[in-house]
């Protein structure tokens, strides 16, 4: 297509297919300049938060075989950024109550440096390995359903790893269900054999009285299946 030209050339630009048209910058009105600021300022847990009137928790109880009555540990957690995206449930305070007295120093100390640990921030779920590691010199006790627990104060780590799983801290190492059910037919026919060959019913629930403790989950559940020794209830396995 030509055009003519009638004028003086005083200058001239190539044009491309590809040049895009530049729009003039948009001025933010008050409420995004609002919703932005409030996206930046993301509160993270640290020492100097303060602590609200009312906290979410839970409690879980604890009856151990070594101890007359049982604990009933609550775990009060605080919620950052309520209301945005970048909503948190961050453990904020431990509370141990029990008739029994015995114990009653530690548990005190030990429910106030865990506390202090939590308000200072930062990654907390390293307590719970290191709560889990502590042995009683008297020995351990197994729970129903054959979880060896080495003391009191491991019992107390387990509690604190539960909460955290169901808070989103730690994510649970669940089985799937495929696992699930492999790990469900074995077992019937280890018990199977079992209670013919002991003349008697299995409990149900239980593992068999010939299985040893699993190193990974502590729970008396590893047996010889199919040439290797496997865990019933966490599936681990030394063939992998």
């Amino acid at each position: 297509m030509t055009k003519k030209i009638t004028g003086k050339i005083t200058g001239y630009q190539v044009k491309t297919a590809d040049a895009e048209p530049v729009e003039p910058a948009r001025i933010a009105t008050a409420e995004e300049s609002e919703a932005q600021q409030k996206k930046a300022e993301v509160v993270r847990m640290h020492e100097s938060v303060q602590r609200p009137d009312m906290l979410v928790g839970s409690t879980y109880k604890v009856k151990t075989p070594v101890t007359e009555h049982a604990m009933y540990i609550t775990i009060n957690d605080i919620i950052l950024n309520e209301g945005t995206e970048h909503e948190a449930r961050r453990p904020f305070e431990v509370f141990i109550n029990s008739k029994n007295m015995d114990n009653f120093q530690w548990v005190v100390a030990l429910t106030r440096l865990i506390s202090a640990v939590f308000r200072k921030g930062g990654d907390t779920t390293f307590m719970v390995e290191e709560l889990k590691a502590v042995f009683d010199p008297k020995g351990g006790y197994f729970k129903p359903g054959g979880v060896f627990m080495p003391s009191i104060v491991a019992e107390i780590g387990h509690c604190i790893e539960r909460h955290m799983q169901m808070i989103g801290m730690i994510k649970a190492d669940n089985l799937d269900e495929h696992q699930k059910e492999f790990l469900e037919k074995k077992r019937a026919e280890i018990d199977a054999a079992q209670g013919k060959s002991d003349g008697g019913k299995v409990e149900e629930g239980s593992f068999p009285d010939s299985a040893t403790v699993c190193n990974k989950c502590n729970t008396k559940a590893v047996v010889l299946m199919d040439g290797c020794m496997t865990c019933l209830s966490c599936g681990d396995s030394k063939c992998g």
